[in-house]
């Protein structure tokens, strides 16, 4: 009996352990983001960089055009009131006080009233050239971003393999702390340099689609100007 009791202790014992070995929580091996972006080396220096550039492009180049879109139906209704009462120098404060695009469009017809109509409307138009250019400052920056970020990526995942090759060839062994090291810094790399990449290419399209939105307003009412013009 003595000897059953002995064999049935060391197995109950056992039997604990593995289910406290169980039951004990998993151990956190979650990585913090900025561990990671440092492992992967001096590639990540133009990554950051240009990620902080991608952001505060897309962020100015947005409210900019916002601001400047303002409503061009009240401000066009504005403008033909003045004119049907012909009230010019009203028009031209009307302008003055209004700090967009259009605005700038109309004054510049304006003062151009008393020449031929094809003179006001080239005059107009290219003051619409010059506002279109301010609005599509930097954006292509973002487009130069898009195509050039995946390919530093790209670069880190070459010294990620060479790093690989050279521990292997230091230690003559092949292992996990051989492949390690350059394994995070050609994924990390390469994954920044995506990311980076995908960031700068929908604020490029995004913004692009929101200057054609501008620009299809401008001419609409660059139109509706000059057929006051001729109404008047």
């Amino acid at each position: 009996m003595s000897v059953f009791l002995l064999q049935v202790v060391p197995a109950a014992a056992d039997t604990i352990s593995t289910a406290a070995v169980a039951a004990a929580p998993l151990a956190d091996t979650s990585v913090p983001v900025i561990d990671l972006l440092l492992r992967g080396g001096l590639i990540m220096i133009p990554l950051v960089a240009l990620s902080i550039l991608s952001v505060y492009i897309i962020i100015e180049r947005y409210f900019t055009i916002r601001r400047a879109a303002g409503n061009p139906e009240a401000f066009m209704a504005g403008i033909r009131s003045l004119m049907v009462k012909g009230d010019l120098a009203g028009a031209k404060l009307y302008c003055a006080q209004n700090a967009s695009p259009l605005a700038r469009m109309v004054e510049k017809g304006l003062r151009r009233i008393g020449l031929p109509l094809k003179e006001i409307e080239t005059s107009v138009e290219n003051v619409g050239k010059i506002e279109i250019a301010r609005l599509e400052k930097n954006i292509s920056i973002l487009g130069i971003i898009a195509g050039i970020a995946p390919m530093i990526g790209f670069v880190g995942t070459i010294i990620g393999v060479i790093k690989i090759f050279y521990s292997i060839a230091a230690t003559k062994e092949f292992g996990i702390p051989q492949v390690a090291d350059g394994l995070y810094v050609k994924l990390v790399t390469s994954a920044t340099g995506l990311i980076v990449g995908i960031i700068a290419h929908v604020g490029y399209h995004w913004l692009s689609i929101l200057v054609e939105r501008m620009v299809f307003r401008m001419e609409n009412s660059a139109i509706e100007f000059m057929d006051i013009l001729q109404d008047n």
